[in-house]
């Protein structure tokens, strides 16, 4: 099972992907759009990991290349700040498959992350 990560903030992405690491599980980082739609047409992921607050998203642009890109299409999990009520209904809006805040998404990672992957 493998999993992708587009997030820009090295220390969190470390986090998810140690995690992953523990649970026996792959998260592949990745730091912008263009490397992430590179990675899921190599990787036929599992499960796609988005951080909202990625200056390269364009939300629906990336969902629509997953679609195309990826067969069977991946699972995707955003967070975003919790104050940014308005960006986590854009993702839940766009077809996001879990959005969550970021601080329940750190509280369900350890648990979840196996469930979001397969």
């Amino acid at each position: 099972m493998i999993g992708l990560l587009l997030s820009d903030d090295l220390m969190f992405a470390s986090r998810i992907t140690g995690t992953a690491r523990s649970l026996g599980l792959v998260v592949k980082p990745a730091r912008s759009v263009d490397v992430l739609d590179n990675l899921a047409q190599q990787e036929s992921p599992q499960c796609v990991i988005l951080d909202l607050a990625n200056p390269s998203l364009k939300l629906s642009e990336l969902l629509g290349q997953l679609r195309e890109s990826c067969s069977p299409v991946p699972r995707v999990v955003a967070y975003g700040s919790h104050v940014d009520a308005a960006g986590l209904k854009a993702a839940r809006d766009a077809g996001c498959d879990v959005v969550l805040p970021r601080s329940a998404f750190v509280e369900q990672l350890p648990v979840k992350l196996r469930e979001w992957m397969e």
